[in-house]
């Protein structure tokens, strides 16, 4: 109960700071790069409860996009998507997933259906925590996992590398998060994701 009355009031304060900035960003992605503005994905937050995750366009859209993002997509990411996902402000809509219950603040990263199917035991385990827009596996693996993906030049290759290497290794950081999760260490890891962005600026 205290993690999500936490998530809750974070999620309006911040959603109240930030909607001027929020606002400027959607005007430069008008401008620069057209509409949509947002993107929606399925995302599951248990083995059979999907949800829709909120984001900013990052990318040309393709209707038969699928799976995660690797090389293989890179052409497709927008002048605006490339400063977007550097600094994660694509994940700011995300805020809306708290408000509603979908998602929390820390947790694991929300995955795609395609591998709750592929590891339904495996994300059993993993989804007993609500999922999150940072986590333990977000700031101790997301870089390495970057570089992996961005050598890939097929969706087949990037498919095959984050099911071999990225799906066990941020379990594993996920479970040892679930295992010692407490409200004072959310904010630690919320502490350490603000320190990273700023330090990428």
């Amino acid at each position: 109960m205290a993690k999500r009355l936490f998530d809750i009031a974070l999620a309006l304060v911040l959603g109240i700071l930030m909607a001027p900035f929020l606002a400027v960003l959607l005007v430069a992605m008008w401008a620069l790069d057209g509409r949509p503005l947002f993107y929606t994905s399925e995302r599951m937050k248990g083995v059979d409860r999907p949800f829709r995750l909120w984001k900013l366009r990052t990318m040309k859209p393709d209707l038969a996009d699928s799976g995660v993002s690797g090389g293989d997509k890179a052409h497709r990411v927008t002048r605006m998507g490339h400063v977007l996902r550097r600094f994660r402000l694509d994940e700011i809509p995300q805020l809306w997933n708290v408000l509603k219950g979908d998602m929390s603040f820390v947790g694991p990263r929300p995955p795609l259906r395609l591998y709750v199917e592929r590891f339904p035991a495996l994300y059993g385990e993993v989804l007993r925590s609500r999922p999150g827009i940072t986590g333990l596996a977000t700031l101790v693996y997301h870089s390495h996992e970057e570089r992996l993906l961005a050598r890939c030049k097929t969706a087949e290759d990037t498919d095959a590398v984050y099911s071999r290497a990225c799906v066990p290794r941020k379990a594993r950081l996920d479970l040892i998060y679930q295992k010692h999760q407490s409200l004072c260490g959310d904010i630690a890891l919320l502490w350490q994701t603000a320190a990273r962005m700023v330090r990428r600026r």
